[in-house]
Order: structure tokens, then sequence, then C-alpha cells
């Protein structure tokens, strides 16, 4: 059992629990339902940061995800809590790179999303800076540091030897 540090304002990100129709035939939580969880968790980041429904009009600005990593670690079964942690790895004035990983109420890592995501100016369509308040917040999530997850930053492959 793996236990992340707590962090009073950002620990968990976003709970849920396994719904009945997110369970596939070999009754645990289907892989397509995984990345429904971490959809959802930046829908929860985005709140965090000042970008949920009525920020987003404010602001003319909204998050894309450009890029996305999922590696399933153990399953998860129906009605199981769970909850997402996230650790931001690294930002620049319009950009995000983070790693959320899902737990069980034990604390188990039952998966792990590392994502790229651009901050979007609506009016444009393009790319833009994060606005000032979102950009603040930015700086207070839970930061990895130099000691990165060791899921992060992986490549898919098959390894010769």
């Amino acid at each position: 059992m793996s236990q992340t540090p707590a962090s009073p304002l950002f620990d968990p990100l976003f709970q849920t629990r396994v719904a009945d129709t997110w369970v596939d035939y070999n009754g645990h939580m289907n892989d397509a339902e995984y990345a429904r969880v971490f959809s959802l968790a930046v829908e929860a980041l985005m709140a965090r940061i000042g970008l949920d429904v009525a920020g987003r009009a404010a602001h003319g600005y909204t998050l894309y995800t450009l890029e996305t990593h999922l590696c399933y670690r153990q399953q998860a079964h129906r009605g199981e809590a769970l909850a997402v942690d996230l650790t931001l790895l690294d930002n620049d004035a319009k950009r995000l790179h983070v790693f959320f990983t899902l737990r069980n109420a034990d604390g188990d890592s039952l998966a792990t999303s590392e994502q790229m995501l651009m901050g979007i100016d609506v009016a444009s369509g393009r790319p833009g800076p994060f606005p000032e308040p979102v950009a603040a917040v930015i700086e207070t999530l839970p930061s990895a540091g130099a000691e990165w997850p060791s899921a992060a930053g992986r490549r898919i492959g098959i390894v010769r030897r």
C-alpha cells in the first residue's frame, strides 16, 4: 500500500466511484473508463485553477488536452471508491505537464495518466498565455520538483535485448 504525501488544498483533486456501467465483461472497470476518470480530473483541475464554467466565460479561455499517456496498474471494481491526485511536472506561460494518479480507498495506485494540456484563447482558437489569476493559482499546485514520479516520462515500446 503506497500513500502520497497529503497536500491540504489539493488532496485529492477528484473523487468518484466505479459506476455499474463502467464495468466490463471481465468484471472490472473497462479501460476506456479510466480515461473518463482522468478526463473528469482535468475538469476538476480546471475548476481548481479558476477555469470552471464562469472562469472560462470571464477569461475567454480554456484548456485542451494535447497528449496523454495512461498506464494501468491494478483493477478497479464495481462501486469502488476512487480518488485522483495531481502532480505538476512542468509548466510555462500556456502549457501544463501534469501527472495524475488514480488511487483506491487504501491508497493503492490503480492507474496513472501523464498529460500535456494547452491553454487556449477561445476567441482566436489559438494557444495563449494563462490569464494572470489562473497563472497565480497554477504556481500553487503540488509540484514534482526534481523528484518526478517513476512512471512519468515513460515511453512505450518493446524492450529488445
